[in-house]
């Protein structure tokens, strides 16, 4: 392997791990803010009471 080859492969991993820690967090707090907005849903159905 090349040094040229070495670099372009560690800057290509670097480049992917950046991506990774971009991307990540933001799917997590979207599957976050989802989850809490059904749990709201549910709490005011549970709570409305029964149907007149």
């Amino acid at each position: 392997m090349s040094y040229q080859e070495y670099v372009i492969g560690a800057y290509a991993v670097f480049a992917l791990f950046l991506a990774w820690d971009f991307v990540v967090p933001r799917l997590r707090l979207s599957r976050a803010r989802r989850n809490i907005v059904l749990r709201a849903k549910r709490d005011a159905a549970r709570h409305s009471g029964p149907p007149a």
